[in-house]
């Protein structure tokens, strides 16, 4: 992949990140529309997805991320590699995920029941300043509207270099309802997929810490 000049971060709060994407149509982006979901939040560079759909081809990827000129190169490669089960999407989830009123609905509203059954979120920004932590992916608001759509029994997996960031990740995830932590450690020892990503790799070769959890989606909930 070539090299992209892209800003580290991006302040999903600021203007020209808050209209919403719309609605996926799973006939337009995967060769095979009705094999099950994986949805990566904040895929970065989407070789983490890459390596997946190769490994998966029984399984459809989607990588959500906020910074569009990866997003871009992302697609490229998807092309060049002749991958029919992976797509990325430029968009910022924190309202793309949540419907809107009126008139957007929420960019996972038109999934088939039951499709979504994998979600990810690895190594978000941490956005270390307490006065940015509603900059942070995992907000009380994306932990409920992913429950509205995972497939009872899907997974959501979640690590971080960042203990604090894991912390607050797996806490609101445990806070719902819908979801049951998996295993009675804190943390897991290791990563329950066969891929890790570029983060996870250059983390642990420093010898410092991962802090993963895995959520399993226990009930239905309502939509409201």
């Amino acid at each position: 992949m070539a090299a992209v000049r892209v800003r580290q971060h991006v302040n999903p709060l600021g203007k020209k990140y808050q209209t919403p994407a719309s609605p996926l149509d799973l006939e337009k982006i995967y060769a095979k529309p009705n094999q099950p979901l994986h949805l990566d939040i904040g895929c970065a560079k989407g070789l983490f997805l890459v390596n997946m759909a190769k490994i998966e081809p029984n399984w459809n990827f989607l990588g959500l991320e906020i910074r569009e000129p990866l997003v871009m190169e992302a697609n490229k490669l998807r092309s060049e590699l002749a991958l029919t089960n992976l797509h990325y999407l430029f968009c910022n989830v924190n309202n793309s995920l949540r419907s809107q009123s009126p008139p957007q609905a929420s960019l996972l509203s038109s999934l088939p029941p039951g499709s979504l059954q994998r979600v990810t979120i690895q190594f978000p920004d941490p956005w270390f300043k307490t006065r940015h932590a509603k900059r942070r992916v995992v907000q009380p608001e994306l932990v409920a509207e992913l429950a509205n759509y995972l497939a009872v029994g899907g997974v959501v997996f979640l690590q971080s270099d960042m203990e604090f960031v894991a912390v607050e990740m797996r806490d609101r995830f445990a806070a719902h309802p819908a979801y049951q932590k998996v295993g009675t450690e804190e943390w897991l020892a290791e990563n329950p997929l066969p891929v890790p990503t570029e983060r996870e790799i250059g983390t642990q070769k420093k010898g410092e810490p991962v802090y993963r959890a895995l959520f399993v989606k226990q009930e239905a909930v309502n939509k409201g």
